[in-house]
Formats: C-alpha cells, sequence, structure tokens
C-alpha cells in the first residue's frame, strides 16, 4: 500500500536571499562612495596652493585654470576679464560743460584771429613773453667775465697785494688796501693809485650793477684832529672813494652807496701787523642779483596833491 505524500510546506524565508543581496549592494555602494571620496591628495595640494597664491595675488581665475588643466589661451583670457565696477557705489563723474563761446561787446560771437604767417605761408610761433628785471640783475657768467678781465688787468697788483679779488654770493668784491690807497690814519685816496682805479673804473662802468663801498679798519683805536674813532675813519674812506668814482671816473652816483664797519668784520687777523693791514681796506662791491635782496629798494614819490585855498568867510560891515 502506497503512503500518501504529504504536502510541502511553504518555505517563508526566501526572503533573505532578497535581504542579502540587497546588502550586498549596499555595501558595493559604500565601498564606491569610500572609494571616490579618497581623491589624489597631490592635487588637492596643488588645487590649495593655487587657491592661496590666486588669492594673494588678484590671480585667482587664471590658476585655477591652470590647475584644472584648461588650455593657456583660455586661462590667459580668463586672467584678463575684469569685473566692471559698479555703477551705483562708483558713479561716474558729470561730464564738465562746454566752456561759453567768446562775444564782442554787442553780443555777437566772435571767432579767434588767423594764424599769422611767415614769408612762406607757414604758421609763425607767438614770442616768449616779456619778463621784467630790477636793475642790476645780471647772470652770474657776467660777473665770472669781469672777474676774469680785472684778474688779466691787475696781475701786477694782486701779485703785490695792492688789490684782492674774490667773487660771493653778494657779487664781486674788490678789495683795496690802505698801503696802497690811502695815507695812515687820512681818508684822502693817494694819487698814485689812480692808474689802479683806471682798470677797476672802466670794468664798472660796463656793468649796470649797484656798488657798495665798504670801509674797513683795524682793531687799533684812533683819535686824532679829523676821526674821533675807527667809525669816523671807515665811514669817510667810503665816501672819499665814492666821490673819486664820481667826479673823475663818471660813474653815476646812484648806483652807489657807502658803509662804514670800522674794525668789524676783518678779513685777517689783528694779532699780527700783516693781518692789521689786510683789514685797512675799502670794498669795492659790485652787488649781484642776490646782493640786492638786501639793499633798500626806492620807491616812487608821489607828488603832494595841490590844495586849493580855504575860502575865508566875508566880512559884513
Amino acid at each position: 500500500m502506497k503512503r500518501k505524500k504529504t504536502a510541502a510546506h511553504a518555505n517563508h524565508e526566501r526572503w533573505l536571499v532578497s535581504y542579502a543581496d540587497f546588502i550586498t549592494l549596499l555595501f558595493a555602494f559604500f565601498v564606491v562612495m569610500f572609494a571616490s571620496s579618497q581623491a589624489d591628495k597631490s592635487k588637492v595640494k596643488a588645487v590649495s596652493e593655487s587657491v592661496r597664491e590666486a588669492l594673494e595675488h588678484g590671480e585667482f581665475s587664471n590658476a585655477i585654470s591652470v590647475v584644472l588643466g584648461r588650455g593657456k589661451h583660455e586661462a590667459a583670457v580668463a586672467a584678463r576679464i575684469k569685473p566692471l565696477p559698479d555703477a551705483r557705489e562708483n558713479p561716474p563723474p558729470p561730464p564738465a560743460p562746454p566752456p561759453p563761446p567768446k562775444t564782442d561787446a554787442k553780443g555777437n560771437p566772435t571767432s579767434p584771429p588767423p594764424p599769422k604767417l611767415d614769408a612762406n605761408g607757414n604758421p609763425t610761433s607767438p614770442p616768449p613773453p616779456k619778463t621784467e628785471s630790477r636793475p642790476g640783475e645780471l647772470h652770474p657768467a657776467d660777473l665770472v667775465k669781469s672777474l676774469d678781465t680785472l684778474q688779466h688787468g691787475l696781475a701786477a697788483e694782486l701779485k703785490s697785494g695792492k688789490v684782492q679779488l674774490n667773487l660771493e654770493e653778494r657779487g664781486l668784491v674788490i678789495s683795496l688796501r690802505e698801503a696802497a690807497f690811502f695815507a695812515s690814519g687820512d681818508d684822502a685816496v693817494a694819487p698814485a693809485s689812480f692808474p689802479i682805479l683806471v682798470k677797476i673804473s672802466a670794468v664798472i662802468q660796463a656793468l649796470p650793477n649797484p656798488l657798495r663801498l665798504e670801509g674797513y679798519t683795524d682793531s687799533l683805536p684812533i683819535h686824532n684832529s679829523r676821526f674821533r674813532n675807527n667809525w669816523e675813519l671807515s665811514a669817510a674812506r667810503s665816501v672819499a672813494m665814492l666821490e673819486l668814482l664820481r667826479e673823475r671816473y663818471r660813474i653815476s652816483p646812484a648806483r652807489m652807496c657807502v658803509a662804514g664797519y670800522a674794525e668789524n668784520a676783518p678779513a685777517d687777523t689783528n694779532e699780527t701787523e700783516q693781518g692789521r693791514a689786510h683789514n685797512r681796506r675799502v670794498d669795492v662791491v659790485v652787488l649781484s642779483a642776490e646782493g640786492l635782496k638786501v639793499e633798500p629798494q626806492a620807491t616812487p614819490q608821489k607828488s603832494p596833491a595841490t590844495t586849493p585855498p580855504a575860502a575865508h568867510p566875508a566880512k559884513h560891515s
């Protein structure tokens, strides 16, 4: 007798197969995600360095383009592109209005005068503006030339020590030593010095510069029947030289002024006889433009206005 087969039970564990497949796929997904997160560290470092360099030097787009492998042409173009300024933040200044046209007295517009033409029909340039200069202002080269002339003409006198020449900032200084031009304690100019003064006055007359005559003495006090002190002696010698240049050599007195310094501002020491002899002198200073700045300038005098006589009230008898 055959045994009756029992019915097979339903398998309720088949979901485990699907679950295992899902877990396998999920594991593969996480493996892929983990693998993709592990980027090339060297490339990441290069990108970081490029970003830092671009931020420091203002070339962000150019550096990123090079690291990401863009073409050189595209990187150069990207580097040259600059953002336009925001018009709201920095609005452009309004254009300046055109200058109004020139008009004549009647209000009609005037046209500019035609340019002047030369004989060949070419436009001529306007002459340079004229500059006013004060009397006596000369280029330093003029005084240098005068110094050279005096050095050649007074070579013997310079060698013997009768005259000394110096070109200073205030002008050309011609020192006339007392031994050759004045007697001791006197203000009269010695006639033997006239040939020297002829050479000096010839150079002075060729220049328009003002002259300053300065008298100096040594430190030894003087007191005689004519001069009470060195101040009077130094000033008197300056005046005597001025009168001689005016009368004998026709130099305008308007160009000259005098000063007496006595023993002040010595040129040498007063401890030796030779030094004191150097200090007894009259300096003829041909003033330069710089020296003129400390000189008083004459101001034009206005003629006094004539006022009509006051009217007297009529007397009634």
